[in-house]
């Protein structure tokens, strides 16, 4: 879940990270108003769950409280990225020193978190990664013994810092990384991070929470799906309000298992077939008669489906339960779309009865239930 830059700002302020005065407004009056009360001149940026505002137009800079009512109207009329601007993030501008990058992120591979720090901030981490690595550095974080003070100390060292500016650069560190620890985030980052005369200040913020994490943070939670705004379709979207996994995909024919592994199987198998998956939908385990029709609905009423195949291995999802939720949905439609069911398992001969005297294909081969998708798929019996 990628949180917006004052929504992740609120959190840096509770864990004492020092960020401009800054206020999120929705409207050319509130910016005008709040630029009065500050008294100072400011950075407007559009808040949007995507980079790059910058170079897209999204960053701008006012000095009166005018400019920024103006400024504040032409940003809230933009598209970027096919994302309309309904919200702007204003705050006081920094005189900056220097920009410095710092990040806390998991390296999956070393199970472990990695502290990022480099010289070259406001630039893209893995152009500077690319280009110039030497002018990264990393630390590995031990999750026995976390982050110690002497680690931030050393980090700042590593930054060419001492005394003072090492001091405040370390506490930055250890402050972000209690952050990311505590709210799951597979990325905490400030870029850039201004050196500033006496100190440092986070001029940006980013902080994107674990999905899977989220029953941690219910204030989060609630908001889930608002946040996949830019990342998701429409369908997917829709998808997500209705508890379903769904990928939505270029092809014609709808795909519905249980559990990644076999439906990500399935998608190959119709693509060897000579046919195109019009979805990846994912029941997952133990799902009831209600959660299969509640899917089949929704692949069905793709107008791009043709023909939709149904894989399920019976373990804890029963073959009857499936077979009772996909009569359902295509009662319910009324819809004549072709639809091929391969399923094994628990229960596997009532649910074959089931559709049998519902007149629906049921095969044993996934290959040739497969096959049989295709051809119904492009027309033929």
């Amino acid at each position: 879940m990628k949180l917006l830059e004052y929504e992740a700002k609120e959190y840096f302020k509770k864990y004492g990270i020092p960020t401009p005065e800054g206020q999120m407004v929705e409207s050319p009056e509130d910016a005008g108003k709040y630029v009065k009360s500050l008294g100072k001149p400011v950075v407007i940026k559009v808040q949007l769950p995507v980079g790059g505002r910058g170079k897209a137009g999204g960053v701008k800079f006012a000095d009166t409280p005018d400019e920024a009512a103006s400024v504040a109207k032409e940003l809230l009329n933009k598209k970027i990225k096919d994302l309309k601007v309904e919200k702007l993030y204003v705050e006081e501008k920094i005189d900056i020193v220097n920009e410095i990058y710092l990040g806390v992120t998991i390296d999956r591979n070393k199970r472990k978190h990695v502290i990022l720090a480099s010289s070259e901030g406001g630039m893209d981490i893995e152009e500077v990664a690319e280009k110039t690595p030497e002018k990264i550095v990393r630390f590995y974080v031990d999750p026995i013994t976390g982050l110690r003070s002497y680690h931030a100390n050393y980090i700042a060292s590593k930054m060419g810092y001492s005394d003072g500016m090492m001091r405040g650069f370390a506490s930055f560190v250890s402050k972000l990384y209690e952050l990311a620890v505590d709210m799951d985030a597979e990325l905490t980052e400030i870029n850039p991070l201004a050196e500033i005369k006496d100190g440092f200040i986070a001029t940006d913020a980013r902080l994107n929470v674990d999905n899977n994490s989220l029953f941690r943070h219910k204030e989060l939670e609630e908001r889930q799906l608002e946040s996949y705004q830019g990342e998701l379709t429409e369908r997917e979207m829709e998808a997500r309000s209705k508890g379903l996994t769904y990928v939505e995909l270029d092809g014609d024919i709808g795909i519905i298992g249980n559990g990644a592994g076999l439906t990500m199987a399935t998608l190959d198998t119709v693509m060897l077939q000579g046919g195109k998956a019009a979805n990846f939908l994912d029941l997952g385990g133990g799902a009831t008669p209600d959660r299969i029709e509640k899917a089949v609905k929704f692949v069905l009423q793709d107008k791009r489906t043709r023909a939709l195949f149904v894989n399920v291995l019976g373990g804890i999802t029963r073959c009857d339960y499936t077979a009772e939720g996909i009569v359902a949905a295509r009662e319910e439609l009324g819809v004549k779309k072709p639809i091929v069911v391969r399923m094994m398992g628990t229960n596997e001969e009532e649910g074959k009865q089931i559709l049998r005297e519902n007149g629906i294909d049921s095969l044993d081969s996934m290959e040739e239930a497969a096959e049989k998708a295709v051809k119904l798929a492009g027309g033929e019996k």
